[in-house]
């Protein structure tokens, strides 16, 4: 099993800066990629930024030029950099990774069975 767990979230003011940060532990070395995720108020579960270990990264448009995410392959750590953030960043982010051979995009949430318990970040104007 992996355990994951995220920190960093809270109130921001729009136009402001956080930065999350998620930690892995136990079977740590079965993990292919790592993830964020985001989930508002009354909507799904939506795909935020992902690095796969040794690979890629890829973002969804709407944090592209925003957002960044950077990882530690050997501390089990990813953390997303949110600059320039706006009302409809606010949110639940989710960490999540993936053990398996990928079979579909890192954006897909299927994609990844474990998930840590989520951080508030809240985007004020």
């Amino acid at each position: 099993q992996v355990q994951l767990v995220e920190s960093g979230g809270g109130l921001v003011q729009t136009g402001g800066s956080l930065r999350l940060s998620c930690t892995a532990s136990g079977i740590t070395f079965v993990i292919d990629t790592m993830a964020w995720f985001r989930q508002a108020p009354g909507k799904e579960r939506e795909f935020v930024a992902a690095r796969r270990w040794f690979g890629y990264e890829v973002y969804a448009d709407s944090v592209k030029g925003r957002f960044g995410i950077s990882g530690d392959s050997a501390k089990n750590t990813l953390d997303l950099q949110m600059n320039s953030l706006q009302s409809e960043d606010t949110a639940v982010y989710y960490c999540a990774a993936r053990s398996r051979t990928p079979a579909a995009a890192p954006s897909t949430r299927s994609e990844y069975e474990y998930w840590g318990q989520g951080t508030q970040v809240t985007v004020s104007s």
